[in-house]
């Protein structure tokens, strides 16, 4: 049973292009906000925890988020549902905005990693809330040219964060405040302009639901990811067989299986009801989420360690070498929603998109250590477009396929499914290359050995006045095995030493990120089969709220 009031004045249809764009502007902010916090904490966290004096706690602060962000996406869609978008989103910007505030007072690791976890709290409904609104105000068709503006606010935030990051955190104060503080500080008065925007702009009806919100689903959801995604960020330190990574296994495994018997009970009311799995279009567009999440986050996340430790780039610059990628997804994304827009049809374009994300992480596989840049940025621009021309249609197809009034859940399901996909690729992808790091760079050395003018280098490093070269020329000479595992422990060590000396350290790096990218191909081809088995089913003529309303 559903009880929703509208007036007149607020009902979305009708709206001319420059209104929509005063709405989206607002949601395209606050999507901004959750997306740049993904990348400006990454470059700048060193430096926090240096000076919050907790180095081996900096992991913890990237979890926190993670975890609260990955479970509260679910919740918000499900409850704005229940409840209407807009007060939802608002109230994800305002808890944004606080953690964001309070994050930036922060005097230790631990408050710092419990800020971050409130800051998560309205993460999670920023991106899920405004992919759910553009379809409650637009029809299929006509969204999908402006969904391209939103993966270009993705795109350039994936930029903009590792060169804000790194430029704050190489300040030692900016106003009167500690640089890195400024990484927290810059969302307060970007997240108050898309709050007021928001406010004043966005109509939607006032709906009200009656039916119950699934805390116990959420509950057990907790008790499953919470586990499942402290080892993915925790499990490289441990150790993946650890005792403690175990325990975390099988705790997860319960905690899943737990939710899948507390949603059938919960019937609709459920936080992402069981029934959305019975329809094929559905059910397979979330697990080609969670791939294409995999693949791309662990994409986007690796190239800048290519970028600073291969070829010697600061994060600021690793974060503009990345443009390319960038115009690649915007271009992508603009083409594909274009022609959506004009023909309705969208199946061919996730097609077109998995070949080129398998393609340019197959060619960036073959990149080494001395691959010139416009190469590399090439095959960059070739991932970026493939991304863009699958990122939109996914969501588009995932919301075409339930009913409008579960418009949340389904939005917000293709962004969680997406988000784990991530995690665990990143983690993943990690794992192989800190894998292979060491017997890649020991095999560098070791063909290093039989390289005269490498010879005469070293010999040269032991008399010479570096000290740093001295020792690891020393370390070569005595034959000692943990030369190639001091990189993992330091990857800065490559650009400190002579170049001669760490060009086999430099190669056998570009070496293991090879065999990264060619794991991560291997899972956009995995994307490319899943899509090949996916049918187009015609979009609807109405907006998300006009839709509900005529299933009343």
């Amino acid at each position: 049973m559903t009880d929703t009031t509208r007036d007149a004045s607020e009902s979305p249809a009708g709206l001319d292009h420059k209104a929509i764009l005063i709405i989206l502007s607002g949601l395209m902010l606050g999507m901004f906000l959750a997306a740049l916090d993904q990348t400006i904490v990454s470059t700048a966290i060193r430096t926090i925890a240096d000076d919050l004096d907790g180095y081996a706690l900096q992991a913890w602060v990237t979890t926190a988020y993670l975890i609260t962000a990955t479970l509260a996406t679910p919740l918000y869609g499900k409850i704005s549902d229940i409840v209407g978008r807009k007060p939802l989103f608002m109230s994800a910007i305002i808890i944004f905005i606080v953690g964001s505030a309070l994050c930036s007072s922060a005097t230790s690791m631990y408050m710092l990693a419990a800020f971050r976890a409130l800051q998560g709290v309205g993460a999670g409904g920023l991106m899920s809330l405004a992919l759910a609104i553009l379809g409650d105000i637009l029809a299929p068709r006509e969204r999908a040219k402006y969904q391209a503006y939103f993966l270009a606010v993705f795109g350039t935030s994936s930029v903009l964060g590792p060169v804000l990051g790194g430029l704050f955190a190489d300040h030692s104060s900016i106003l009167g405040i500690t640089g890195w503080r400024w990484v927290f500080l810059v969302n307060v008065p970007v997240g108050v302009i898309a709050l007021l925007v928001v406010f004043r702009n966005l109509k939607l009806p006032r709906v009200r639901r009656d039916t119950r919100v699934d805390w116990w689903g959420a509950a057990v959801l907790a008790l499953g990811l919470v586990p499942l995604l402290i080892v993915a960020e925790q499990g490289r330190t441990w150790g993946w067989g650890s005792v403690a990574a175990l325990v975390c296994y099988a705790v997860g495994a319960v905690g899943v299986v737990a939710f899948v018997f507390v949603e059938v009970a919960m019937g609709d009311a459920a936080l992402i009801p069981m029934r959305f799995f019975r329809n094929s279009n559905f059910a397979l567009g979330v697990v080609i989420s969670f791939v294409v999440g995999m693949a791309m986050f662990g994409g986007i996340m690796l190239l800048p360690q290519y970028l600073q430790v291969a070829k010697g780039s600061t994060p600021m610059v690793a974060g503009l070498q990345m443009l390319p990628l960038v115009l690649g997804m915007m271009t992508g994304s603009v083409i594909s929603g274009q022609l959506i827009s004009r023909t309705g049809h969208y199946r061919i374009y996730p097609i077109i998109g998995s070949t080129m994300l398998m393609a340019g992480m197959f060619l960036l596989h073959f990149v080494h250590a001395d691959t010139s840049f416009p190469v590399v940025m090439g095959f960059m621009a070739i991932v970026g477009f493939g991304l863009g021309n699958m990122m939109q249609p996914l969501t588009l197809a995932i919301q075409n396929a339930l009913p409008a009034r579960d418009m949340g859940v389904s939005t917000a399901a293709a962004t969680f499914f997406r988000q784990i996909g991530g995690t665990l690729g990143v983690a993943i992808f990690l794992s192989i290359l800190f894998a292979q790091m060491t017997p890649n760079i020991t095999a560098r050395l070791e063909a290093s050995a039989h390289d005269p003018q490498y010879i005469a280098a070293v010999q040269q490093a032991v008399t010479g006045g570096d000290q740093l070269d001295k020792t690891f020329a020393q370390g070569l000479l005595n034959h000692d095995s943990a030369v190639a595992g001091k990189v993992l422990e330091d990857s800065s060590l490559i650009q400190q030493l002579d170049p001669t000396l760490a060009a086999p350290l430099t190669e056998g790096f570009s070496d293991a990120m090879g065999q990264v990218f060619l794991a991560t191909t291997g899972f956009a081809a995995l994307a490319w089969v899943l899509v090949l088995f996916w049918k187009e089913v015609p979009l609807r003529a109405a907006g998300g709220i006009a839709a509900a309303r005529d299933e009343q």
